[in-house]
């Protein structure tokens, strides 16, 4: 009896030893990064939502974004709500349909060209900021094989 008693302290010593040596934190988590059981998925719980990735654009694609971004702005700015309403529209346009897009701001480009502004600076902006979106579209248009792109 006296035997089984001397045992059973050593195999507790030596338990408590290896207790102490590996630390109580570590010993709580190892313990909880032990993966549970979470059973099998049921039929009649909803699946997760998978993560939509949105396609990445075509770099000529974006290069008319932010081209329309830039012209939309400008016009804003000086006073032509109705035009860079319908750069901006075109622009959305793009992501949806990219031809028809792509088709809505060479139309917009070429209401552009009766829009004169008095101050000469801001005149030249503006040719730069259209020319800019004119050859982005262009490139596109050549890029998507689509119609020939006239030039106004």
């Amino acid at each position: 009896m006296l035997d089984a008693i001397v045992g059973f302290v050593v195999v507790l010593l030596v338990g408590a030893g290896i207790l102490v040596m590996i630390g109580p934190r570590s010993l709580v988590q190892r313990l909880k990064s032990v993966p549970r059981f979470s059973g099998i998925p049921s039929l009649f719980e909803p699946r997760r939502p998978r993560e939509v990735v949105a396609p990445t654009l075509n770099p000529k694609t974006q290069r008319v974004l932010v081209a329309a971004a830039r012209l939309a702005n400008w016009m804003r700015a000086h006073g032509h709500e109705d035009v860079a309403r319908d750069i901006r529209n075109g622009a959305a346009r793009i992501a949806g349909n990219e031809p028809a897009g792509l088709y809505a701001l060479q139309t917009t480009l070429r209401r552009i060209r009766v829009v004169n502004i008095t101050d000469s600076s801001s005149q030249e902006r503006l040719k730069t900021l259209v020319s800019e979106l004119r050859t982005a579209v262009q490139d596109r248009f050549e890029q998507l094989e689509l119609l020939p792109f006239r030039r106004p």
